[in-house]
């Protein structure tokens, strides 16, 4: 296990759009273009960032989803954007499909915050799962793909329905899940939460932060297919042609709050599924793309991230070996520490941490 107070430091410059936003980011990536994409659990759009140096990135752009795709609710409710992935020229973005209990708040009686406790709602856009061509560092609807002009790259989403989108309906009679979803769990409460996806290919990785199973978390396997114009189904893959795979990962009891890619490898952060601090940790599991049936899997422990008292949660992580030259990681948190994390108007200082090759890099 590696050092984890071993960090280097990166400034996150936005613009005024973003400011009531920086302390709620919950999604990064990093492209080939070393742009830094982000995603809010509080808006329905998507930022850009330039690399300026290995300390700060800057020029911020906006990109709203309705842009490119059509949202079943206005734009002005959140998708509650919790992971990005990048595969083959296409950024590819989550909402949590998830649940939500209302909080109590000091302005308010016992009564009514008893009564808020009990409230439970969710939204329509918090269901996308959609992609969006990535060509020369910029977000577009449709295009020609760069390496072969014979494909065609398009925007499109998961088709979406009355229960939220085809995979909710898939997974509405799962034996491990469907209980889940269909008692209306709120995700910080152990219900369905989706907070990481991964892509290679037409496979489509999603982690769950909720539920975990008598310790063990779940990722959701995949493959999606064009379906009418700008809608994407799944394919006939799993068990009884169910439209997904369900694979079970041992992290201690925590959920999965990001995943991403480290040469064949596939690293997890993991953190508290309920409303909790930490413990906050990433796990490293060799040729992660390649799960097998019917196994539990237990990934190897890489990396302790600090947590702070009701602030600094780890949220989103992303490869940044390319901008520094050695096995590092970037990871961005919501609830930002007020004293060592929020910058002037309008600024976020994320985290690099060191985690080493790997085996299978």
């Amino acid at each position: 296990m590696y050092d984890s107070t071993s960090i280097h430091q990166v400034l996150l410059k936005f613009s005024n759009s973003f400011k009531e936003h920086r302390e709620d980011i919950s999604a990064v990536l990093l492209s080939p273009e070393k742009h830094l994409w982000l995603g809010s659990d509080e808006t329905s759009t998507i930022e850009r960032l330039n690399l300026i140096d290995a300390e700060n990135f800057a020029e911020h752009k906006q990109y709203q989803v309705t842009d490119f795709i059509t949202l079943p609710a206005p734009s002005s409710d959140e998708i509650d954007i919790e992971g990005l992935a990048y595969n083959d020229y296409y950024l590819w973005f989550v909402g949590s499909h998830s649940y939500k209990r209302k909080k109590p708040k000091m302005d308010k009686t016992n009564a009514k915050n008893v009564q808020r406790l009990a409230t439970i709602a969710t939204e329509p856009n918090r269901y996308i799962l959609g992609r969006i061509p990535l060509v020369n560092g910029e977000l577009v609807t449709s295009s020609l793909h760069p390496k072969d002009s014979t494909r065609q790259l398009s925007a499109a989403k998961l088709e979406v329905t009355p229960m939220g989108n085809l995979l909710m309906e898939a997974l509405a009679d799962d034996i491990h899940l469907g209980t889940f979803i269909k008692a209306m769990i709120p995700g910080k409460d152990n219900g369905f939460d989706i907070e990481g996806i991964e892509v290679q290919g037409n496979r489509v990785f999603l982690g769950l932060r909720g539920p975990v199973l008598r310790g063990w978390a779940v990722v959701l396997e995949l493959e999606l297919e064009d379906g009418s114009s700008g809608l994407l189904k799944l394919s006939s893959t799993g068990e009884n042609g169910k439209g997904y795979k369900k694979h079970f990962i041992f992290l201690n009891g925590l959920g999965i709050r990001d995943l991403c890619y480290q040469g064949k490898d596939l690293l997890i952060l993991a953190g508290p599924t309920m409303d909790l601090d930490g413990p906050v940790q990433v796990y490293r599991l060799r040729e992660g793309f390649d799960f097998q049936t019917d196994i539990l899997h237990k990934p190897e422990l890489i990396l302790e991230v600090p947590y702070g008292n009701r602030d600094d949660h780890a949220e989103g992580m992303t490869f940044f070996g390319d901008v520094l030259g050695k096995a590092s990681l970037l990871v961005v948190y919501d609830s930002p520490s007020k004293t060592k994390r929020v910058v002037g108007d309008a600024d976020i200082l994320a985290d690099v941490f060191e985690i080493g090759d790997g085996d299978s890099r």
